[in-house]
């Protein structure tokens, strides 16, 4: 097989990647999972790696100097490798488990915390407490709600795509039956623990929608091949280059060409417009096509 076909055999499906993360982010990905194969590196282990070096990039974006800048968008770069790295390394071994599951959900958001408070930091003497409430206001609500929402219509658009077993979409109501279900014990807290967190953030993407909510249970019970889940294929596939706008992508783009104007503030203006006009353009077509499937299904 070509190189390419060895990468796209390492992916979810192609529906929810397009030509930029396929080339700039998953080919390199799958180029250190080759070399992590080789030398026997748990996916964990690199998951990790990817954290330090994400994180580690925030103290060259607190600095006013632009070569400081760049190590540090060289660093981001390289950790995304990493955490693309990890997941096609876990899928080619086979070694996938709940803690890297956590890591590498958990490794994204601690990069852009840790950067954000860069950012912070070097724009304190001339903005003052105002940066730390901008920040606040655009990393903890719209980046966490942006990046959320991407990926739970990226798992529905693998659920009813290719089933169960081709996604990763949960209901806070099995988690939270997963939950109480297990004890505060050495072999089940941290299971426990994870859960409690995960049901709510869970919850946070269920309220945003409703219609889908409705939906879902008609749409479980149709077989892969109903032209039902092909008519939501239709309409989700072009959402998907939306979803991926609020994820890393795009938004690393803002990040790099604000630092080398020097007007970082620039990014979470960008965040706080036009990447949260997109999650609210993205819920609205979503939940219109869903409140629509969800009336030809009662009709039936």
């Amino acid at each position: 097989m070509s190189l390419k076909q060895r990468v796209l055999a390492t992916m979810k499906s192609r529906d929810i990647e397009g030509n930029f993360e396929l080339y700039v982010t998953r080919t390199p990905g799958y180029l250190w999972a080759l070399f992590f194969r080789w030398l026997h590196v748990h996916p964990i282990v690199v998951t990790l790696m990817s954290i330090v070096i994400g994180c580690s990039s925030a103290y060259f974006f607190a600095s006013t100097d632009l070569r400081y800048n760049i190590i540090g968008m060289l660093l981001l770069i390289w950790a995304n490798w990493y955490d693309c790295a990890d997941g096609q390394l876990a899928r080619m071994t086979g070694k996938t488990t709940l803690v890297g599951r956590v890591l590498d959900g958990f490794g994204g958001e601690l990069w852009f915390i840790c950067i954000y408070i860069g950012i912070a930091i070097r724009l304190y003497p001339v903005w003052g407490i105002w940066i730390f409430l901008i920040i606040l206001w655009s990393g903890f609500y719209c980046h966490s709600r942006q990046c959320g929402i991407a990926d739970y219509y990226r798992n529905i658009h693998l659920w009813v795509t290719l089933g169960e077993k081709g996604s990763e979409l949960d209901t806070s109501v099995e988690l939270q039956r997963r939950m109480e279900s297990l004890h505060w014990n050495k072999k089940e807290w941290f299971e426990k623990f994870y859960l409690f967190f995960y049901v709510r953030y869970m919850r946070t993407q269920e309220r945003q929608t409703p219609e889908f909510q409705l939906l879902r249970p008609l749409i479980e019970k149709l077989p892969i091949d109903d032209p039902t889940r092909q008519e939501f294929r239709r309409e989700s596939l072009p959402l998907m280059p939306l979803c991926n706008i609020l994820t890393f992508d795009t938004r690393v783009i803002v990040l790099f060409l604000s630092m080398f104007i020097g007007l970082p503030w620039i990014y979470f203006i960008f965040e706080m417009t036009v990447l949260e006009g997109s999650r609210l353009y993205t819920i609205h077509r979503h939940e219109s096509f869903s409140h629509k499937l969800h009336q030809k299904l009662c009709a039936i």
